[in-house]
């Protein structure tokens, strides 16, 4: 892992492991402070391969890759945030409270097949806990021109509960070059979280 993100972070571990997040999700209402959401482009699947870095005693997510339906949202993300977002063939519906959910990057190989939901009541996730450490971050990290920038971002704590999940096909990892272990996924489902986002700055 230490090889495939950046030089000026630093990988942030919990027990001895460090750790990766394939992460499905629907967004909505996505609008620049005081526009109005845009019908389409701000209403779209996307899914994103993430680890857990430190930079300055601040913890945050890098992304290897962010897959969205959207084009104008891809576009935008690149220009305004340098990061890795790419355009999907991608489908996400609510089967009784199970979500089926599909993506498939065009003109590459990254692909995510499965259908998920919860299987408990929303709990508190103790601070100290591994789900409270791979949650409660509020910024990324991004390189660009070898320059290393922050983007602050605020919400309220996740509302995470458990999950079950029947995953049909997922090279999302493996498309940037991540061997994930042959081990059980853990897994947790979050009904809505909302979110702002600032503009990045340089990180000193």
């Amino acid at each position: 892992m230490r090889s495939l993100i950046p030089r000026q972070l630093a990988l942030d571990i919990f027990d001895g492991q460090c750790w990766v997040g394939v992460v499905p999700f629907w967004m909505s209402g996505v609008r620049a402070r005081g526009t109005p959401a845009m019908g389409g482009w701000s209403l779209f699947p996307e899914l994103n391969v993430r680890t857990y870095v430190v930079r300055d005693d601040k913890p945050g997510v890098y992304f290897f890759s962010l897959d969205a339906a959207s084009l104008l949202a891809v576009k935008v993300a690149r220009a305004l945030f340098h990061l890795p977002y790419f355009h999907a063939n991608m489908k996400a519906e609510d089967h009784g409270g199970e979500i089926v959910y599909s993506s498939v990057r065009k003109g590459g190989s990254a692909e995510f097949r499965g259908r998920y939901g919860p299987r408990s009541a929303v709990g508190p996730r103790r601070p100290g806990s591994l789900e409270h450490w791979l949650s409660e971050r509020y910024c990324l990290y991004t390189v660009h021109r070898e320059t290393l920038y922050r983007g602050e971002i605020h919400h309220a704590p996740w509302p995470l509960q458990e999950a079950h999940a029947e995953i049909d096909a997922n090279t999302m990892a493996s498309s940037a070059g991540i061997v994930l272990p042959d081990t059980k996924p853990l897994l947790h489902f979050a009904k809505r979280l909302d979110l702002l986002i600032w503009p990045l700055k340089r990180a000193s």
